[in-house]
């Protein structure tokens, strides 16, 4: 299909995904970049205690914490 055709099916909202190679997609500007962060004792046993209440790791808790602060900003929207 040529893009034209792929486009104007798209625009009329017509169903294009059949159309896709969904199993190579990906987000673009999500690809994981390792930081690390030094705290201190008191605050890692006070995000474990957050982290088990809420059901998440640590990891997934500082993560969600820092979207929420950042306002969930994805590149090229600041």
């Amino acid at each position: 299909m040529k893009a034209k055709t792929f486009d104007r099916k798209f625009d009329a909202g017509e169903k294009v995904t059949g159309q896709l190679d969904l199993g190579r997609a990906r987000r673009v500007g999500t690809d994981a970049k390792r930081v690390n962060v030094d705290f201190p004792a008191w605050m890692v046993a006070s995000l474990d205690q957050e982290a088990r209440r809420m059901g998440v790791t640590r990891q997934s808790l500082i993560k969600l914490w820092l979207a929420d602060k950042l306002g969930q900003r994805s590149p090229g929207k600041q």
